[in-house]
């Protein structure tokens, strides 16, 4: 497994639960990370995440005031959010593919199914960070290509269904992984 060095990262934590917040916590400091920001609900993690401008955001489904799903689409909001590029890692008890698709259709860049292990964790951290994918804007969507690979399938210029879509990369200071890789 590739490793990546972590301590320069600002991690925030969103999750009602404080035990799974804890081990998360615990399992980031494992990994190196030194600074490791926690919120116990959408709100406040919202507030967190204006205020302190973390690298990487994990979020829980499932909170009270705002849910995950809500705070993922607010972070995402380009005109409005700090950074609507940052990567969000979703981590949820609710796996089922229906909720996967909404994830992904909010803007998550990873979904991370509980119980988590150490390894799941990092694995989606460090795809997080290594292989950043590039944004996309439509009508009605601003976030990380939902598309994960190329399809065989298609033969012509482009998949997307609209002529509208436009491809956005981030920003260079806003792509440039603030970790570095260490051999």
């Amino acid at each position: 497994m590739m490793r990546v060095d972590v301590s320069r990262l600002r991690f925030l934590i969103i999750d009602d639960n404080a035990y799974i917040r804890r081990i998360i916590r615990v399992l980031l400091h494992g990994y190196g990370a030194r600074e490791v920001l926690e919120a116990e609900d959408g709100a406040a993690g919202l507030d967190s995440f204006s205020r302190y401008g973390p690298d990487i955001v994990i979020v829980d489904w499932e909170m009270p005031i705002l849910d995950g799903i809500e705070v993922v689409k607010l972070i995402r909001q380009p005109n409005s959010s700090r950074n609507a590029f940052v990567p969000i890692i979703m981590c949820t008890a609710h796996s089922e593919m229906k909720r996967v698709t909404q994830a992904r259709d909010a803007g998550v860049t990873e979904f991370l199914a509980k119980p988590i292990s150490a390894k799941s964790l990092y694995q989606r951290i460090v795809n997080a960070i290594v292989n950043p994918r590039s944004f996309v804007r439509t009508a009605d969507y601003f976030g990380p290509d939902r598309r994960r690979g190329a399809s065989k399938k298609y033969k012509g210029p482009e998949r997307r269904k609209s002529a509208e879509v436009e491809n956005t990369a981030p920003a260079a200071e806003e792509t440039e992984a603030p970790a570095r890789e260490v051999a």
